[in-house]
């Protein structure tokens, strides 16, 4: 089920020039160029911020397992991509094509990521990051041939990351699509989810 997309966020985001020091050097901290400068996802942030006693212990959690975890950049942006469409998510869509594209995804491996075509990337480990993201979110559960086939590539440092990674972009997905949040002028022309 899609629901139009409303004018105006259900909750007016709080100015993010108010982010308390230790977040921004949090934030510092994420990989890459693609969330930093006019890619900064204020608005998603500035909502976050209406609870300031959780959003500085979760970007801590969010930011360290983005450097920490076991896979890669790309890796992660492949699941996080994938996360968006399951969640029908623009925001998280358009601020994560701009982080993928740094990290080497390009507009053919987008496409496949849109219909869940895991069989068009090449390198096993990454349909198995995929094909699991799809089980994770559609069953909610891991079958044991989708185990098999994918714990011959996969150890499990790998699965405990990508449920964690998951698990990360249904709060961000969930975030995003219930409470409306408005796509900042900088990535609001890129490729959306539907191409």
């Amino acid at each position: 089920m899609t629901f139009p997309n409303e004018p105006v966020s259900r909750i007016a985001p709080l100015s993010t020039d108010e982010l308390r020091a230790e977040w921004v050097e949090i934030l510092a901290r994420l990989p890459g160029k693609g969330l930093k400068g006019e890619g900064f996802p204020r608005n998603v942030l500035g909502i976050l911020m209406h609870n300031q006693e959780t959003l500085g212990p979760f970007l801590d959690y969010w930011v360290t397992s983005k450097s920490k975890m076991g896979l890669t950049v790309r890796e992660q942006e492949l699941v996080i991509l994938r996360m968006a469409v399951l969640y029908r998510s623009e925001y998280v869509w358009k601020h994560h094509v701009k982080v993928g594209r740094e990290f080497g995804i390009n507009d053919t491996e987008l496409d496949a990521i849109r219909q869940g075509s895991c069989t068009a990337f090449a390198v096993e480990r990454e349909r198995a990051f995929l094909e699991l993201t799809d089980a994770f979110m559609n069953e909610r559960s891991l079958s044991p041939e989708l185990w098999d086939q994918t714990s011959r590539v996969l150890g499990p440092r790998d699965f405990v990351d990508l449920i964690s990674l998951v698990s990360q972009y249904v709060f961000w997905g969930l975030t995003n699509v219930c409470m409306q949040v408005q796509l900042e002028p900088a990535v609001a022309d890129l490729p959306g989810i539907e191409g």
